[in-house]
């Protein structure tokens, strides 16, 4: 699809729609629920990222769209539609004609992702005369042009080069190019900088709003990193114990929590610690899948649950009527009373 066709559809129907998604897994100790009624969705040209603790429920939200959950993990309920079209109930070979060609994937590890026995070149032409109508010389000029388009220099000289040869960064460029070089309409990047020095993670997220932009992708992309949202969504999805907790504009959801889970992690970060002899954070652990508590899971660590947090059913977005998923939301007085 074209960048003008992408544009054209940002305001009609989401890239991607994802609604009441629910992932089990079973174990000896019962049914977990490591994605529970998550819903949200992702318009060409826009970046949404997913944010949360080690263990909230991201990347296997994540996995779960593109078809790459480890049995016994399943998709238990909800729907998952690219482009208006449900993709969580196709079959096995069916959803690997969508995934590489209509989504593609950036992985935390660069090393996980190539093939260290093949060259940059080989995996990139591979790739794009599995997914495209191209013959070998176009796919290999094709090759070529994505890796000049994520930065890599001498891109030429360099297309017959092997992963270890490339640097940490150099590495994610490729990951890049390779997820882009069947010209898909989502991506979805887990961890993308998480590995990298400061400097190349400015870098990484430069490249990839670029690219959102100018190719009218839409990116989901999945990190434990407030400061990696900040500068690069547009919009935020925070997950806690699999749940969606806020949903909303970045500027919004970061300057006006209204979770008290998002104000914590927002409190957690050396900016906001500022001023005291301790880095601030959250009170207590996140609950295991097994064992959560009744009503809103977050109410052990919340320090405004009152008896109804304590209660079943847990809050959610509709049942709140608002962006964020609890009873007692926080408002600007009361943050800048907190303040």
């Amino acid at each position: 699809m074209t960048r003008e066709g992408r544009q054209g559809r940002a305001n009609a129907t989401p890239v991607l729609s994802v609604r009441d998604l629910i992932v089990e897994i079973p174990t000896r100790a019962g049914t977990v629920r490591p994605t529970d009624g998550v819903s949200y969705d992702i318009r060409a040209g826009e970046i949404l990222g997913v944010v949360g603790e080690s263990g909230a429920g991201k990347s296997m939200t994540g996995n779960a769209v593109i078809g790459l959950l480890d049995p016994p993990a399943r998709i238990a309920g909800g729907e998952i539609l690219l482009n208006g079209e449900r993709i969580d109930n196709l079959s096995r070979d069916k959803l690997r004609k969508v995934r590489g060609r209509k989504i593609g994937m950036i992985f935390q590890d660069p090393l996980t992702s190539l093939n260290p026995l093949l060259t940059i070149g080989d995996q990139l032409t591979e790739t794009i005369l599995e997914h495209l109508p191209v013959g070998q010389p176009e796919a290999q000029e094709r090759a070529i042009a994505a890796l000049e388009e994520v930065g890599i220099p001498a891109a030429r000289a360099r297309i017959d080069s092997y992963p270890h040869e490339f640097s940490g960064g150099m590495r994610q460029r490729v990951v890049i190019a390779l997820a882009l070089c069947a010209e898909p309409d989502l991506v979805i990047a887990d961890e993308p900088t998480t590995a990298l020095d400061v400097s190349v993670q400015a870098q990484i997220i430069a490249l990839l709003k670029r690219l959102c932009r100018e190719k009218g992708v839409a990116v989901m992309l999945v990190t434990h990193d407030m400061g990696v949202i900040a500068e690069a969504a547009d919009r935020v999805a925070v997950m806690y114990a699999g749940r969606l907790v806020e949903l909303g504009p970045v500027r919004e959801v970061l300057t006006r929590a209204r979770h008290p889970y998002t104000a914590g992690l927002m409190a957690s970060t050396p900016l906001a610690s500022l001023g005291h002899r301790r880095l601030r954070q959250i009170p207590g652990a996140m609950p295991r899948l097994n064992a959560l508590p009744p009503g809103c899971p977050f109410n052990p660590r919340c320090e405004r649950a009152e008896d109804k947090c304590r209660q079943p059913p847990a809050p959610g977005l509709e049942a709140c009527e608002g962006r964020a998923a609890c009873w007692f939301p926080l408002t600007p007085d009361a943050e800048e009373s907190a303040a």
